[in-house]
């Protein structure tokens, strides 16, 4: 797995690197962030994988999210991949809009064309990638965990639902917790995966936990004036599944604060300790 080294930067004594490769998923190059902390040489550290948002590609939450001064300090590796493929063979929306398409893969692996040969966001960041960082990256393979905002957040949450074994810690920001019932949700599914709403449900928050998926327990936070709050993002759907079926849920609404990066770069210390702690578990 060839990895070609685009920037290295160091950062409170770590190393923060941009790479990119040629995907066998995607069949697109696709760029991804590092940061690795200081460490003893022959030490594996724990890795968290942040799942970003709509519009996104790496270099926001690298560049924004404030992270590395936390990861310096607790010892974690924080890897950051893309949204979508690109390239020019890659396929947008048609109309050109932003919630489909370049930027918005929603972490599923398209079925309708001409999604289906390049979209495969979810193969990518849960087989691909983390092989690719496993072969190149000082990573524990046991300590795992993933976090994510907005689109990503939908992304952090399913990733924990379906493979409970492989994530220790799970969190999100301001998360679409039931794409398959909001506009966002509702154009991206059935774009990429075709109008068989059955197919939506292993991509969807809610519906996973109501047909039995289980997770140790999330935390989520968003804030109160974020101005997708009640038409995309739905906490309330999340808050009334976690209590029904006694899922462990921390969920924090943050007054004042909207879906920037301003709100994200604000907690996310907090968030990397809940995922530090059970990482060190």
């Amino acid at each position: 797995m060839t990895v070609q080294t685009v920037s290295l930067n160091k950062s409170h004594g770590g190393t923060q690197g941009v790479y990119k490769h040629a995907s066998l998923q995607t069949k697109t190059e696709m760029t991804f962030s590092v940061y690795v902390p200081e460490h003893q040489d022959g030490v594996r550290l724990p890795v968290v994988y942040y799942l970003s948002g709509l519009t996104c590609t790496h270099a926001n939450v690298t560049e924004k999210g404030e992270y590395r001064r936390a990861c310096a300090e607790l010892g974690l590796i924080f890897v950051a991949p893309d949204t979508s493929p690109r390239g020019p063979e890659v396929p947008g929306d048609p109309q050109g809009a932003y919630d489909f398409g370049l930027g918005a893969g929603f972490y599923v692996d398209a079925t309708e064309l001409p999604f289906a040969q390049h979209y495969r966001m979810w193969s990518y960041v849960t087989e691909e990638l983390p092989q690719l960082v496993a072969a190149n990256f000082p990573v524990d393979p046991k300590r795992h965990s993933v976090m994510g905002h907005s689109m990503g957040g939908h992304g952090a949450l399913t990733v924990a639902l379906r493979l409970p074994d492989r994530y220790r810690a799970a969190s999100a920001f301001s998360p679409i917790v039931a794409p398959s019932v909001v506009p966002w949700g509702t154009k991206a599914l059935a774009g990429y995966l075709g109008n068989d709403e059955e197919a939506w449900r292993k991509h969807d928050t809610i519906a996973l936990i109501e047909d039995g998926a289980r997770y140790s327990a999330f935390l989520v936070d968003y804030g109160d004036a974020d101005q997708f709050l009640t038409q995309q993002l739905r906490p309330e759907l999340l808050q009334a599944a976690c209590e029904k079926t006694n899922i462990p849920l921390t969920l924090r609404c943050q007054a004042g604060y909207d879906h920037s990066y301003y709100f994200i770069s604000t907690f996310m210390s907090d968030h990397l300790r809940w995922h530090a702690a059970r990482l060190s578990a």
